[in-house]
């Protein structure tokens, strides 16, 4: 079972809403990060938005959180744009290529005539600083943004806002490097009179005690005075950063060449492939029944909480009910003997986490069809935005 906290997600906007107006920029929900609509009430007071990354999300962004929308994809077909141009306010391309494609059609809708709908490029730096190469978009031969080189002497007509997203998980010192290679290679683009808006993407730990808020919102105030341009920040994991947990129930527990195993509710491959993809470890707790009812302690209720280590006396290598071999979460070390019922929380696993368990970045789901004896198609199930909103309801 997934459990939200509201009380945890109004912690971090608080916190995002301070920072946001101090810095007089504007700050969005990634909901690549975080797409739980039921618990969009408890965030649109303090955020100004969402950011999509397509069609799915935007009309999530749309229907339910309903203020101003950014979305930015690496890639759209016609229907796509058709569609977005009736409601996205900030509409970003990945290439000129295209936004060559779409640039007729887009400057000829009526809410890009009126002023209500903005285009920009995502922009590539091409300045590393992560660890981790799958979280980088800024290696060679990135498929995100577009380089300096690329953009040389292109006809930027009908386009009014940069975007660059290179951030996971990072401190305001990583952007001020950013900042720095933005400057040095767009800087005289954002100084054009046609540039209105920067967006610095998400990957921004702003809520985590040890981040320098004042020097982000330095580093906001001196990017608007220095371009004259609003600022867009889109966190996704900063709003949902320690807010929920994944409770998982022992259902077996055995020994196998010198290995205490126990098998769980859950599973790293269906539940959290960021284990895997990452790889990530999470931390993990042993609830102990309440004394007074005998019954497994609330999941945000630290007292009866036991945290897992990597050494100890009671050492087990937690593992999925798949039959993938690899489907394991680690080793971890508990107080006592794991027995069959026990409950395991997993701790923040509100974002990314569930969003991947559901339909990442909502992106389309293929059709499922037969192909019978003469070649003919059969389509047997499609999928469409219901498909996507109601598994996240």
């Amino acid at each position: 079972m997934f459990v939200i906290s509201t009380a945890a997600l109004k912690r971090n906007t608080t916190i995002l809403r301070e920072v946001k107006e101090a810095a007089s920029c504007h700050l969005v929900l990634a909901l690549k990060g975080f797409s739980c609509w039921k618990a969009f009430p408890y965030l649109r007071d303090d955020l100004d938005g969402c950011c999509a990354s397509g069609l799915w999300e935007a009309q999530l962004a749309h229907d339910y959180f309903q203020k101003h929308i950014v979305t930015y994809s690496p890639a759209y077909d016609e229907a796509d744009v058709a569609a977005l141009c009736e409601f996205t306010d900030h509409l970003d391309f990945n290439s000129l290529t295209q936004w060559f494609r779409f640039r007729e059609f887009v400057m000829a809708h009526p809410r890009f005539q009126s002023g209500a709908l903005h285009c920009g490029l995502r922009i590539n730096p091409e300045c590393s600083t992560g660890d981790t190469p799958i979280y980088d978009p800024c290696v060679a031969g990135s498929r995100l943004g577009i380089t300096a080189e690329q953009l040389a002497g292109a006809d930027l007509t009908g386009l009014s806002g940069l975007h660059f997203h290179t951030l996971c998980e990072q401190n305001s010192d990583d952007l001020e490097k950013t900042l720095t290679a933005v400057d040095e290679k767009f800087g005289h683009l954002l100084r054009l009179p046609q540039f209105t808006y920067l967006n610095m993407g998400g990957g921004h730990w702003i809520t985590k005690p040890f981040y320098d808020r004042e020097r982000l919102i330095l580093l906001v105030k001196e990017t608007r005075a220095n371009y004259g341009v609003d600022v867009w920040l889109e966190p996704g994991e900063a709003i949902a950063i320690h807010s929920g947990v994944l409770r998982a129930t022992v259902m077996d527990v055995f020994e196998s060449a010198g290995h205490r195993l126990a098998i769980l509710s859950i599973s790293a491959t269906a539940h959290m492939p960021d284990v895997m993809e990452m790889p990530y470890r999470p931390d993990v707790f042993l609830v102990d029944a309440a004394p007074s009812h005998g019954q497994p302690a609330v999941v945000m209720a630290g007292e009866n909480y036991h945290a897992a280590g990597e050494s100890g006396e009671w050492t087990y290598r937690l593992g999925g009910p798949t039959c993938l071999a690899g489907d394991v979460v680690g080793d971890f070390s508990f107080h006592r003997a794991l027995v069959v019922g026990d409950v395991l929380v997993f701790d923040d696993m509100a974002h990314y986490t569930m969003v991947k368990t559901t339909t990442f970045n909502g992106v389309k789901h293929p059709p499922i069809a037969l192909q019978h004896d003469d070649g003919q198609l059969e389509i047997i199930r499609e999928f469409g935005y219901a498909d996507f909103r109601d598994r996240l309801s």
